[in-house]
């Protein structure tokens, strides 16, 4: 690990970031943010920053950063419900010209994503998960939860990657 730095300026979150060796230059973020809507932004922007500089889906960095918003508000809202003591955790992985990966865990309940239907919406029309997730398939090359629901797992790939 070559070094830590803070995503977020508020104490209540932490960051760590790692390169891999030098023949294949990993760029891989850990951090935890407050269940606060307050704390997204700030802390989306620094990825994206990073992200954009990394260079992992070029021209594709509205979509992640859109699918991102969505993936931490729903854990921020309906996963932890803004309960002070809770906290969402980001994990990130970019690799250059090749793709970037989230894993965006809250501590919440979940929630029964095998209800969903094709298009994306949930079968439940009380249901308000439906409409992120359906921006964060559009988004993301691949969406899928893990954990009973608490855990979102995305990745992007580069447009002119094969893998």
């Amino acid at each position: 690990m070559s070094g830590m730095r803070s995503l977020n300026s508020s104490s209540d979150s932490s960051s760590r970031f790692s390169r891999k060796s030098s023949r294949s230059p990993i760029l891989e973020i850990d951090s935890w943010m407050p269940s606060k809507i307050q704390a997204i932004s700030p802390l989306v922007d620094r990825l994206m920053r990073l992200i954009k500089r990394s260079q992992c889906v070029p021209g594709a960095e509205l979509d992640v950063e859109l699918a991102l918003r969505e993936a931490l508000g729903n854990a921020v809202l309906h996963g932890n419900q803004e309960h002070a003591g809770t906290k969402v955790h980001i994990r990130c992985r970019c690799q250059p010209s090749s793709e970037v990966s989230f894993v965006v865990s809250d501590q919440g309940k979940g929630f029964d994503f095998r209800k969903m239907v094709g298009d994306g919406l949930t079968s439940d029309s009380a249901a308000e998960h439906g409409r992120g997730i359906l921006l964060m398939k559009a988004f993301m090359d691949d969406v899928h939860f893990e954990r009973g629901g608490s855990e979102v797992h995305m990745r992007k790939r580069a447009r002119n990657s094969s893998h």
